[in-house]
């Protein structure tokens, strides 16, 4: 297991990560934010799926997702079916639009961290990718947040381990 140090710096790293985030999102075309974009991703990586789906995936509430699904639709990008096995309950689907945008948007994308990144090298990339791959995957559990425990009395916090020490 890492040491303190090493986790405490990780969580520096995921902040200014946030940076490198927000710097690909401000270039986004001003008519496709973040949330419009992530619709569109998802939809083109997994197909067609329910709101609910999306929430899922997206791991936001039902009232984001709405007004990011909202907002894409209103553009043409994506259409909102019935559902064929419950008639109350919407499809959405990526229109052929829906799909050169994210295709442009995809392409744009590839050539900004190729110049952000073109001193390193393809190992370097590959290596950053799989390891981003496999810190999701230990977080993949975690897209639904579990319902808190009771609160505890003073007497049975103090009997309490944690369930997760740090060296």
């Amino acid at each position: 297991m890492a040491e303190r140090a090493q986790y405490e710096e990780l969580i520096r790293q995921f902040s200014a990560f946030g940076a490198v985030k927000r710097e690909m999102a401000r270039l986004l075309p001003s008519d496709c934010p973040g949330g419009a974009f992530g619709v569109m991703t998802l939809l083109g990586r997994h197909g067609d799926m329910r709101m609910s789906k999306l929430a899922e995936l997206l791991a936001v509430d039902m009232s984001v997702t709405s007004r990011h699904v909202a907002h894409v639709a209103d553009r043409g990008w994506i259409e909102r079916l019935p559902d064929p096995a419950d008639k109350r309950s919407r499809i959405l689907s990526l229109t052929p639009e829906g799909q050169t945008q994210l295709d442009d948007i995809a392409e744009w994308s590839t050539q900004l961290l190729a110049q952000r990144l073109s001193d390193w090298s393809d190992d370097e990339v590959g290596q950053l990718s799989c390891l981003m791959a496999r810190l999701r995957a230990s977080f993949d559990d975690c897209r639904v947040p579990a319902a808190r425990p009771p609160a505890l009395s003073g007497d049975e916090q103090s009997t309490r381990t944690p369930a997760i020490t740090i060296k």
